[in-house]
């Protein structure tokens, strides 16, 4: 042993260049590895679909034939690869396909497509040099077990939301079903008008507009309080900052934290703000007050006092003008419309503290389409 440590020896040797080299090198054969991994798992089961789909459609007695299909492939592939082909993987497999089935035509010109299928040593080998096309073209971009969450979603707009939302957020797949179960696509939906719902399916979350970060309702089970009747508004914001990245996550996209209890004093008296938050997509201050009982028009002209002061003290000029939320137990719309200008841009959101009743919203959702479509065509 010499007892020199690394630093040393690079610096000594003038091997620096070499390690910085080496380190890149392992470091981006690394990420090529897992990203290639996933897609050979997402290419594999969706071909094994295909196949089993196909060789169904040749039976006579479909229900019988396709059932017998199942046990028989999963009883082959596990006597000759051993385990992770039970019946129930390669079902889940034959369900992917027919979920996904659109997408054949680019599973076809994708790379992946193109070399022999025993030969899936040369994905790897012609990934190295070509991983951005080779991966870019290929329709699926999360992992299989992302994909085991996805294909149980019924509508395509909604499956096509989460899947979406998790690429972009990198979401890994606990995010995913935390997200799913929180209904967040019904929440954002039901707080945007009929045109707006398409767009989210289509575009994701970012927010293009102040109304945009709204949701209805908020879930926050994560603060792990018990929904009592009553409690003081500082269990609750002091929850929320205990679990800071998940409140920031069931937020949405964009938001940066800044501080939470923001002081100010107005004729003496003190005022004490609960979060200041940035949104770097809408490019503006978000200020968030808990309001653990019912909304008042004190605490809405509290918050547009609040909003003022960021507005003439806070902004920079080239930044848009601050949004206002108060999180409540309760809100009152109406009572938002005649105590506040129309173009404040301060909002009353409810918050939960348990997961909602997701089949309630989804028909609660459904209803409320229909009626827009309704008034569409009068």
């Amino acid at each position: 042993m010499t007892g020199k440590n690394d630093g040393d020896l690079a610096k000594g040797d003038n091997l620096q260049e070499l390690f910085d080299r080496s380190k890149a090198l392992v470091s981006n054969a690394r990420g090529y590895i897992g990203q290639f991994a996933n897609a050979v798992t997402v290419y594999t089961s969706f071909e094994l679909g295909r196949y089993i789909v196909e060789q169904e459609q040749r039976g006579k007695e479909r229900a019988d034939y396709g059932a017998r299909v199942l046990d028989r492939l999963s009883a082959y592939l596990t006597a000759e690869f051993g385990r992770g082909f039970s019946r129930a993987t390669v079902a889940n497999m034959r369900q992917f396909y027919l979920v996904y089935r659109e997408r054949e035509s680019q599973i076809v010109s994708s790379p992946l497509r193109q070399l022999p299928a025993e030969d899936f040593a040369g994905i790897v080998q012609t990934g190295f040099r070509q991983s951005p096309d080779t991966l870019e073209s290929f329709p699926f971009r999360l992992g299989w077990s992302h994909y085991q969450v996805l294909m149980r979603i019924e509508s395509k707009a909604e499956r096509d939301f989460y899947e979406r939302e998790a690429i972009d957020n990198v979401w890994d797949v606990k995010t995913l079903k935390r997200q799913y179960g929180s209904s967040l696509y019904e929440r954002l939906a039901l707080s945007r008008d009929k045109n707006e719902v398409m767009r989210l399916a289509n575009e994701g979350t970012a927010p293009q507009r102040p109304a945009d970060l709204i949701k209805s309702p908020y879930v926050l089970e994560f603060a792990g309080l018990d929904d009592k009747a009553v409690y003081h508004e500082t269990d609750l914001e002091t929850a929320v900052v205990d679990h800071l990245q998940d409140f920031l996550l069931e937020m949405g996209k964009g938001f940066l934290f800044e501080r939470r209890q923001k002081r100010f004093q107005f004729d003496w008296r003190d005022y004490y703000l609960d979060l200041v938050l940035y949104n770097r997509f809408l490019r503006c201050y978000v200020l968030v007050d808990f309001k653990a009982d019912l909304l008042s028009h004190e605490d809405l002209g509290q918050m547009q006092m609040y909003v003022n002061y960021y507005d003439r003290h806070m902004r920079l000029p080239d930044e848009n003008p601050t949004v206002g939320i108060l999180l409540c137990k309760r809100s009152d719309q109406a009572l938002v419309e005649l105590t506040l200008p129309e173009d404040a841009h301060i909002y009353a959101a409810e918050y939960r503290l348990y997961l909602p009743d997701k089949k309630l919203l989804q028909t609660k959702l459904a209803e409320w389409l229909e009626e827009e479509g309704a008034d569409d065509g009068e």
